[in-house]
Parts: C-alpha cells; structure tokens; sequence
C-alpha cells in the first residue's frame, strides 16, 4: 500500500517520519526498496539524532547505497513536493564514477592521433583507467544477516520502553534495528525480543553486545542479551 508524508524538511514532518518507523526497518516491506530511496533522497541530509528512528534508517541506507545500490521496487511512497529521480535507485559508486570517467577519456582519444608520441599525461591517464577497471573487478558485495536479539532486564520493575529506547539509540554504521515485542518470561518478568539487520563486515554482534549493549549507561535497564 502506497504511503505518503508530507514537508520533511520540516520537524513535524521529521517527527511524523519518525513514528512511522518505530516499528518499521524499511518504508515499505522488509527489504530496502527504492520507496526507501525516495524518501532518503527527499531528506535534506543526515536528519538530527534526536530523530532517533529516523537517524538509524537513514544511515542504514546510507550505508546499503555505498555498498551495493537498491533494486527493489517497493510499494509506491509519495513525498509532497518531491519528484524522485528513478536513477536515484542505484547511484554510481567511487568505482563506477572512476569508470564512467574513463569511458569518456576513451571517446576523447578517436580524435587523437593514434601515430602520434604518447605523452606523459596520456600515459598516466591510462594507469589509472586500468588501476579504476582493476579495483571494480574486485569488489565485492558484502553480505548482510538478520539477527534476533532476547534482551532481558533486572527486574519485572524495570522500565520496558526506556529499556528499548536505549537499546535503539545504540547506532553504528552497518547496523538497522527492526521490529521488537515483549515476551513474558515468567514472575510477571518480561524480555525484549528485537530483530536488527547488520552488514557482516561492519558489525560484529558479539562485539555490539559486550561494548554496547551491556556496559553503562544501557545497564542500568538490560541484565543480558541472547542471540
């Protein structure tokens, strides 16, 4: 279903893009699609962490554009007083820009006289069109898991939202918190149970558990954490 928000260049329009993705990963769906890439291209820039759902979406997709572009179609997504570009969806990469560059170096030499001296900014030209077409040969796309966290905390005294909000103001790049519920575990005790999505070579989940997810001041509402 089609969805659409209104002035997100304006903080009641952030606010209202925030809520919506409390509960949400993507704009539509449970992969990034290019609704996703609309709505990131309409933003202005990195929005203020104060959005917190919003600043962890963003740099989600930040993330997934640098490393391997969005093909899906998505659902349709509407931003009042934006066109999207439907190139927007894959954006050149460093390499492929470097490529392009080197395309056009190519179309320049026709007009060049093929028995003429090679100079030395010719010779250096061709040293980094092929150092450009080398480094694209080699990369790789990194791979991507889904992860679901059993978050418990100290006491059926515990405060479960704060608890949440701050195991979602945990941000780093490569990482995308999804949806989340409560479980009951017993003694009228209840755990937090979080899915996220993370780039493998960005992130480590046992390292997010032991560096941020269990040290101060996340502590003070989470005892442990399971995979």
């Amino acid at each position: 279903m089609a969805v659409t928000f209104n002035d997100l260049g304006s903080a009641a329009g952030l606010k209202k893009l925030d809520e919506y993705l409390l509960t949400r990963s993507y704009i539509s769906g449970y992969q990034a699609s290019k609704d996703d890439i609309t709505v990131y291209t309409a933003l202005s820039g990195a929005p203020s962490s104060s959005y917190l759902n919003v600043s962890r979406w963003y740099k989600h997709i930040d993330a997934l554009l640098r490393i391997s572009g969005v093909s899906e179609e998505g659902c349709g997504v509407t931003v009042e007083g934006f066109a999207p570009a439907e190139a927007v969806a894959t954006p050149p990469t460093a390499d492929s820009k470097a490529m392009q560059a080197a395309a056009a170096e190519d179309d320049d030499d026709d007009d060049v006289d093929l028995f003429g001296e090679e100079t030395e900014e010719e010779k250096k030209a061709a040293e980094e069109r092929a150092a450009a077409v080398k480094a694209s040969s080699k990369k790789k796309e990194s791979g991507k898991s889904s992860v679901l966290l059993d978050i418990k905390p100290w006491d059926d005294e515990t405060d479960m939202k704060k608890l949440e909000e701050a195991v979602r103001s945990v941000q780093m790049e490569g990482l995308l918190w999804g949806a989340s519920k409560l479980v009951p575990v017993g003694y009228g005790i209840k755990k937090l149970q979080i899915m996220m999505t993370i780039v493998d070579d960005l992130v480590s989940v046992d390292t997010l558990i032991e560096e941020h997810l269990t040290v101060e001041p996340i502590n003070e509402y989470v005892q442990s954490c399971d995979i």
